[in-house]
């Protein structure tokens, strides 16, 4: 990855309803030659699989094409890849720090909402075994904390 963009790994469970998400959304805030975007899960059951159908089209509703994005494990490697690790919940925070090998690579982890409510420790909920009204929620906190990360990362933008 190169060193003139900005990394950025967006993180849940098995990648295929919150980190696609929250991929798409920052994707589409941010100038794509200053940052590069990805999004994994630290539970390899989806791998290869396209993002969960409703995450699909909460984006489609929102004009964010998330359809070719395939799901795949964190690896070791991304700690040295990505500036900043978002975690979508305390439990995947808690996953990548166990896999994290430094405290130089543990300190590139963050709870995603934590850019707007930092010490209030809140999560992305799981929308997977919920409704449509789940995944509409999971949209709107990463549609408010995307914008926050994109105007803090990309002022002119």
């Amino acid at each position: 990855m190169s060193k003139d963009t900005t990394n950025i790994l967006m993180v849940c469970l098995g990648n295929i309803c919150r980190s696609p998400l929250a991929e798409g959304l920052l994707k589409h805030k941010v100038n794509f030659t200053k940052f590069k975007i990805d999004s994994a899960g630290t539970s390899g059951g989806h791998k290869g699989e396209a993002p969960d159908k409703r995450s699909i089209k909460v984006a489609q509703k929102h004009n964010i094409d998330i359809s070719a994005q395939r799901s795949r494990w964190v690896t070791a490697q991304d700690f040295e890849d990505f500036d900043i690790i978002y975690a979508m919940d305390g439990s995947n925070y808690n996953n990548l720090l166990e896999i994290a090998q430094t405290d130089e690579q543990k300190s590139k982890v963050k709870k995603i909402m934590d850019e707007m409510f930092p010490g209030e420790g809140l999560d992305v909920p799981d929308p997977y075994y919920g409704g449509k009204a789940g995944f509409d929620n999971v949209y709107r906190m990463l549609d408010q904390v995307t914008t926050v990360i994109a105007k803090r990362l990309d002022p002119q933008e």
